[in-house]
């Protein structure tokens, strides 16, 4: 693996998306846009994403000049830059010369000039020019006191269907099965006779050929994530022939399940992300709750502090609405990201852009251009709180609780037709888990079957459908070691090429569960059922709760019954059950249980467990999340709620870094703990 680079940081950063290109001809507003980032506490912005016209404007003839200048004035005045190479957005003069650089889509017709991310990943003319404007930048760039890390691209997404990318589909298979009749066989391809006679028969799935042959439609979301990683690799080596050695980065997006961005691990050496929640759709509390679900995520990918790279400072204008942000919204939601691990509060944009796309799209500065405006304001209070919490720059958290999240098996659920082809409720239940072991205060690693478990003492396992990177060892290890595993329904029916397992589910764990699945129902939308407990069980939860969508029936071998449904023909068979394996416990939800439901037994679980809490006592709407030193521990203690909550802080000696301690907090707002 390739050594990761650290990034040299003794500040948190602040600051965002900066397009100077779109004013180059108004150097009045650049100079004002400076003064205005100083008064904001910005020290960092994002510059050179969708340059590329203005770099190349015709083939081979670069201009970086106004660039460097650029650079050079905001490091003058104490702001760093984040150099984004270009390669989302290519020039017209690029696509009409060479046509083979521009997407095919699923119905094999070509697109036209546009767009973002309109490109073939596999094309060698594009990753030649790529690599033409890259090595640009790092030799100019790259070595720039000023430049603090390296951006490749905007948000790498989406598939080409080219015959450049379908030969290229053809050698990946051929190198993954060595021959056609393994592949046949893995892919199952007797059904409805769709057996192949060489990989030359091959086609990425197409709405007009195959698209019901589940394992074609895993390998080639496989096939994208590696030729995209592939290429985002292109880029990074021509920053480093070009000389440049600093840090590399790409900005990943939120709840994306286009890619698997675990495989961008051995070419990023710092994880970063666009965080844009619709803020109020939802009660604040569970918003945050998804949303620290997402930085948690990020930051699982390396271990280590990530960057929040985008976010609005207002509405977006993307979404199907454009809501604002209320007041204090933007302060809590920025500190939430530093309290899971950010290194940074990044916004797109800096300046709101005068025309196109996103010209109403939230930004620090608008339109109107002054200082006086809410938003502004706001972001200088964020700024200011920044300020005030450098030292936890580089601090990490430790999680002793971890949540499998893995892409892989999201792809294979959602396109398995059956037991629901609509609303299969994986990314739901997910986050059910999620929000009951976080209310608890305990921080929580999102990881892949790729990782490894020993270092947690729960591990929770939503709707682990297909098992790969042998999972069920590292489960039964994990449990019979001592571990305590939460796993649900519909888990463990199928292998990596999507083949239903034989002769019992949970594969392979049938003995670690102390169960065998028989059946599974699928609820109608208003069905319901509901878990009622079992007289005097040992977790002491003693309300029942409604369960929907999915009802698993299993029969129980060793494992102990919790609870029992309530009605149907299957009143009285399982929902919850407990083995004991080894050292540990193996917990196992047969149905969609309602979110209450959650955190009830996972608090159960938890104080039978003996999992230490930070705090004693956390109300409702209170997030509390920990950033670790080896000189210090940080609490953070954030209120989503619009009312105000007691506070029972701890008993031993603490500092407060930021914030009031009175015995309470009033709604959305925060207070950081140094201990």
């Amino acid at each position: 693996m390739n050594k990761k680079i650290i990034m040299n940081q003794d500040r948190l950063l602040h600051g965002g998306d900066y397009n100077p290109e779109q004013w180059l001809d108004s150097p009045d507003i650049l100079k004002r846009d400076v003064e205005l980032f100083l008064k904001a506490g910005i020290n960092t912005v994002t510059m050179g994403m969708f340059s590329w016209a203005l770099l190349e404007p015709e083939e081979g003839r670069y201009q970086i000049d106004w660039l460097v200048e650029i650079v050079e004035r905001l490091y003058q005045n104490g702001i760093y830059t984040i150099l984004g190479t270009p390669s989302g957005a290519r020039p017209q003069w690029l696509a009409k010369r060479y046509p083979e650089v521009l997407r095919v889509d699923e119905q094999r017709q070509r697109n036209l000039f546009g767009g973002r991310q309109n490109h073939c990943y596999t094309s060698p003319v594009y990753r030649q020019k790529v690599r033409g404007i890259n090595l640009l930048l790092a030799k100019a760039l790259g070595n720039h006191p000023g430049v603090l890390l390296i951006h490749l691209s905007n948000e790498y997404g989406g598939d080409c269907h080219c015959p450049l990318c379908q030969e290229k589909f053809r050698g990946w298979l051929k190198e993954r099965y060595d021959t056609i009749e393994e592949l046949n066989r893995r892919w199952s391809t007797t059904f409805w006779g769709h057996t192949y006679q060489s990989f030359e028969q091959i086609e990425s799935p197409s709405s007009r050929g195959e698209m019901l042959l589940h394992a074609l439609n895993l390998d080639w979301k496989r096939f994208v994530t590696a030729q995209t990683v592939d290429f985002a690799a292109q880029e990074k080596k021509a920053i480093r022939d070009g000389g440049c050695q600093k840090p590399v980065t790409t900005n990943f997006m939120g709840d994306y399940d286009g890619l698997n961005y675990r495989k961008f691990k051995g070419v990023i050496d710092v994880a970063s992300w666009d965080s844009y929640p619709e803020w109020h759709r939802k009660p604040v509390p569970q918003t945050a709750a998804e949303t620290g679900f997402q930085h948690d995520f990020m930051r699982s990918l390396l271990k280590k502090p990530f960057l929040l790279m985008e976010s609005s400072p207002s509405a977006t204008n993307w979404q199907e609405v454009s809501k604002l942000r209320k007041p204090g919204l933007l302060h809590a939601a920025s500190l939430q990201a530093v309290a899971h691990g950010s290194d940074s509060v990044l916004y797109f944009q800096l300046r709101q852009s005068r025309g196109a796309s996103e010209k109403f799209h939230g930004a620090v500065i608008d339109h109107y251009g002054g200082e006086d405006t809410r938003v502004f304001k706001e972001v200088c209070q964020v700024g200011e709180t920044l300020s005030k919490l450098s030292e936890l720059a580089g601090t990490v958290q430790k999680p002793k609780a971890a949540l499998i999240w893995d892409t892989e098996n999201r792809w294979a659920l959602m396109d398995s037709q059956g037991p629901r082809n609509a609303g299969m409720p994986y990314k739901e239940t997910a986050e059910k888990m999620y929000a009951g072991v976080r209310r608890l205060g305990l921080d929580m690693d999102i990881i892949d079957m790729e990782d490894d478990l020993e270092d947690y003492r729960i591990v929770l396992i939503p709707m682990l459908y297909l098992f790969r990177a042998a999972i069920e060892d590292k489960i039964r290890e994990f449990v019979k070691n001592g571990g305590t595993a939460v796993m649900t329904f519909w888990s463990g029916v199928a292998d990596d090429t999507d083949r239903c397992f034989l002769g019992g589910v949970p594969g392979k764990l049938t003995e670690v569960f102390g169960l065998r699945r028989t059946e599974i129902d699928g609820l109608y939308e208003g069905e319901e059922n509901a878990a009622i407990p079992v007289k005097d069980n040992f977790l002491s939860l003693e309300r029942s709760y409604t369960c929907r969508n999915l009802c698993e029936l299993v029969n129980v071998s060793e494992a102990r019954v919790l609870m029992t449904y309530e009605k149907d023909f299957y009143k009285d068979l399982p929902v919850l059950t407990c083995n004991q394996y080894g050292k540990g416990k193996a917990y196992y939800i047969c149905a969609d249980m309602e979110r209450q439901f959650y955190n009830d037994f996972l608090e159960a679980v938890q104080k039978n467990d003996k999992i230490e809490k930070p705090l004693s006592d956390i109300p409702d709407g209170v997030e509390v999340t920990i950033r670790e030193s080896e000189e210090a521990t940080y609490v953070f203690i954030q209120n989503f709620s619009t009312d105000p909550v007691s506070l029972k802080l701890p008993d031993h000696d603490f500092e407060v870094v930021y914030g009031e301690t009175g015995g309470s907090l009033n709604g959305l707002s925060s207070v950081v703990l140094k201990i």
